[in-house]
């Protein structure tokens, strides 16, 4: 058994490179062989977003408050509220990040793969974002 103590890791900026906007990542628990299994308390201020993204073995999502945003390649923004849970498929092209207008938490689970989560792609552009920012927020 382990027990990690809340604030015993320390929260990370989520890298300009692949986040829109003022995003912290406060780490949960890391995969720990044989297990490839990771988690993440992510914050996205108003109006911040991830990158566009894959999964290998996809991503769930536990919505823990405010108001956010999620998207799959091809698809309509949607709104995520608390409690909601969101799961993108294996491979799935997606965003995700918090509303215009209000900040949005979410704990990120997902698995790697030689260390390896995410594969990262183009940002969001304010265009793409923008186009729905009325919209719920």
């Amino acid at each position: 058994m382990q027990i990690r103590q809340a604030g015993s890791q320390p929260s990370a900026q989520g890298p300009a490179e692949y986040f829109t906007g003022t995003v912290r990542v406060d780490p949960l628990f890391q995969a720990a062989e044989p297990s490839r299994v990771s988690g993440a308390h992510v914050t996205f201020e108003p109006g911040a977003r991830t990158a566009w993204h894959t999964h290998r073995f996809g991503q769930t999502l536990i919505v823990t408050s405010g108001l956010g945003r999620v998207q799959r390649w091809g698809g309509p923004i949607e709104n995520i509220r608390p409690g909601d849970v969101v799961s993108f498929e294996p491979g799935e092209k997606h965003w995700h990040g918090a509303s215009a207008n209000t900040a949005m938490s979410h704990i990120a689970i997902q698995e790697a793969l030689d260390g390896s989560p995410v594969t990262w792609m183009e940002k969001v552009s304010d265009e793409q974002y923008g186009d729905h920012a009325g919209k719920g927020a």
